[in-house]
């Protein structure tokens, strides 16, 4: 019955697979110690000064937040030379992306996306009943001309992710720049820089670059759950003109970011150590899960992330499943099209050890 009340656009949605939890792994299997290398996390957990600042904030946590976020929208407006204006506080970035959706999406309407990328592009705009485009990858690579001729008068929103999730690849600057320039007026491009702090590229394209220039339609998404480590809080933002965020304002929900999220994201935003700390470890650990997965003879594709996509010889599901039954939670890679595919974050020394031994144990069961 309750079916038969629910709009076909909704009904069709196959919800977002989230990573395993490991507290969940443990109970299911009856293992302890196990280790969680799926959801491209920080692996030396919050920036020490998020930690401070959230201690001292715990006894107001009967008040509402800050509504508009003052001080840490000013902060970021501050750090990145931003209209102060253009900076919306998300609930991790996710939560931008619906609101542009949200804002620009009429059902009926298209949104490109690149295939694969972030999953939830695709999800939100099917919420809102708009039609996703999906524009193929060319060599693991964000196909840009691909992009620019799926774009239609039906079109309202483009979402580009560099680097791009899963595949770890990035775009150059000078690449974007084409590309945004021959993009017509209609058109409102999500720029989703989630990874962007981990990139050694030092062509790559940067979204806050192109806002200092004045591009007039474009949202650059950043968030404090990867180089910051503070996933768990939720907390992201979007960059933009500030007319289009006087427009984003008006679908977002009050006090959207709450207190320690606020307070832990201005705490960290300055913490310089603990970044080129956090980048050292994970340069360092994809350089060993490179290495490794050559001498198994594996493929991986080159990323400017924290993760790594790897090319299994099977179907990555059963990689997925005979990892988890030694603790080592990774991302198979089915949901996006790849199911030849692994995704695994560098994590802590350690941590890349057991899942090299894992990973190489796995290999040879499944030969035999």
């Amino acid at each position: 019955m309750i079916k038969k009340l629910v709009p076909e656009h909704i009904a069709s949605i196959v919800p977002y697979p989230p990573g395993k939890p490991m507290e969940e792994l443990e109970r299911e299997y009856g293992i302890g110690n196990a280790i969680k290398l799926a959801s491209n996390e920080n692996p030396l957990g919050p920036s020490p000064k998020a930690i401070a600042a959230l201690r001292g904030v715990l006894r107001g946590l009967h008040r509402y937040p800050d509504d508009n976020g003052f001080y840490l929208r000013r902060r970021i407006a501050e750090k990145f030379q931003l209209p102060f204006e253009g900076i919306v506080l998300g609930n991790g970035s996710d939560e931008i992306i619906e609101m542009v959706i949200r804002t620009f999406i009429q059902p009926g309407d298209e949104v490109v996306v690149p295939d694969p990328a972030f999953l939830v592009y695709r999800l939100a705009a099917q919420a809102a009943g708009g039609h996703p485009v999906a524009v193929p990858l060319r060599d693991f690579v964000i196909d840009l001309d691909a992009i620019g001729a799926a774009v239609n008068a039906r079109t309202r929103v483009v979402f580009i992710t560099n680097p791009n999730n899963p595949t770890g690849t990035a775009l150059s600057r000078s690449a974007l720049e084409r590309f945004l320039d021959r993009l017509p007026e209609h058109v409102i491009v999500v720029v989703d820089e989630a990874y962007i702090e981990f990139s050694r590229d030092p062509d790559i394209a940067r979204g806050f670059d192109l806002l200092h220039r004045g591009q007039p339609r474009m949202v650059v998404l950043r968030t404090f759950s990867k180089v910051y480590g503070l996933a768990g809080l939720r907390i992201g933002y979007g960059a933009m003109q500030p007319e289009i965020a006087g427009y984003l304002n008006r679908v977002r929900q009050p006090f959207n970011t709450s207190i320690p999220a606020q307070v832990a994201a201005l705490a960290a935003i300055d913490d310089e150590a603990f970044l080129a700390q956090t980048r050292a470890t994970i340069w360092a650990g994809l350089q060993v899960l490179e290495q490794q997965c050559r001498r198994l003879g594996l493929a991986t594709a080159p990323t400017q992330t924290n993760f790594m996509l790897i090319r299994v010889p099977c179907d990555s599901k059963q990689i997925y499943q005979a990892m988890l039954r030694q603790g080592v939670i990774i991302r198979a890679m089915n949901a996006y099209g790849l199911d030849r595919y692994i995704r695994v974050n560098a994590g802590l020394p350690e941590e890349n050890e057991r899942f090299v031994r894992a990973l190489e144990q796995t290999l040879e069961g499944l030969a035999h």
